[in-house]
């Protein structure tokens, strides 16, 4: 990756608190990183005001979640294609949600990392951060023998990026106030793919959405898929997890 211009803080506090919550509905976890993110920017203004440099602490968070749809702030509506009565037939929600991007899917299967990171202790550069994210994930697939890319003009990671028929593998989406991250991305594992056949993926109408489970034609245990992405975010990111 290219490195681009950086501000760090004099002492980057590279040690990160990691959580696996385990199955949590979306909002409950939206509330959850929203906390973490106020108090990290609370206690940022708060350093500042005194003149003192923040000693920030970093969050990853873990999780799967119970069937839902999210749309981002540049998503259009239209691009989830069933009403309410039809949401509920699923056993799905949907939230419209402060991070970037359009609509997305989020369910069981799918494993969910929510960086909650001072960008100040890495570097203040948003475009580098998504394409650090999508490193982890690449190096995550790598692990169990899938080939992802990015694809040019296009946020996530993907699988047969060269074909003709390319497939999303990950989605990703964020929000930052004060270089403080939250959201963040979306692995489809072991995902029940028939759930994005009732929405236009991220916005984007003529590519395909895949899992590893596909890729790889077999179930995968989505605790080996969490530590060899724990990993991945350890060797992007230079973390170390208390």
């Amino acid at each position: 990756m290219t490195n681009l211009h950086q501000v760090t803080y004099s002492s980057p506090n590279k040690m990160v608190h990691f959580l696996d919550m385990g199955l949590v509905p979306y909002k409950k976890a939206w509330d959850i990183q929203e906390e973490l993110l106020m108090r990290m920017v609370q206690a940022k203004v708060n350093a500042h005001v005194a003149g003192q440099e923040p000693n920030s602490i970093n969050h990853l968070l873990f999780c799967e979640h119970s069937h839902v749809y999210t749309l981002g702030k540049s998503g259009k509506d239209n691009h989830l294609l069933i009403d309410a009565q039809f949401l509920k037939t699923i056993g799905a929600e949907y939230f419209a949600s402060n991070r970037g991007g359009d609509i997305t899917y989020h369910g069981p299967g799918q494993l969910i990392a929510y960086p909650i990171f001072d960008l100040e202790n890495f570097f203040t550069d948003i475009h580098l951060y998504m394409r650090s994210l999508e490193e982890v994930v690449i190096q995550t697939c790598a692990a169990f023998g899938i080939l992802a890319h990015r694809m040019q003009g296009l946020t996530g990671v993907w699988v047969h990026a060269d074909s003709v028929q390319p497939a999303k593998i990950c989605a990703m989406g964020v929000k930052t106030s004060r270089w403080v991250t939250m959201h963040g991305l979306a692995l489809n594992v072991n995902t029940d793919l028939n759930y994005f056949n009732h929405i236009v993926p991220c916005g984007i109408q003529d590519k395909s959405v895949t899992s590893i489970q596909k890729e790889v034609g077999r179930e995968i245990n989505l605790e080996e898929v969490k530590s060899k992405m724990q990993k991945a975010f350890a060797d992007v990111f230079g973390l170390r997890y208390s």
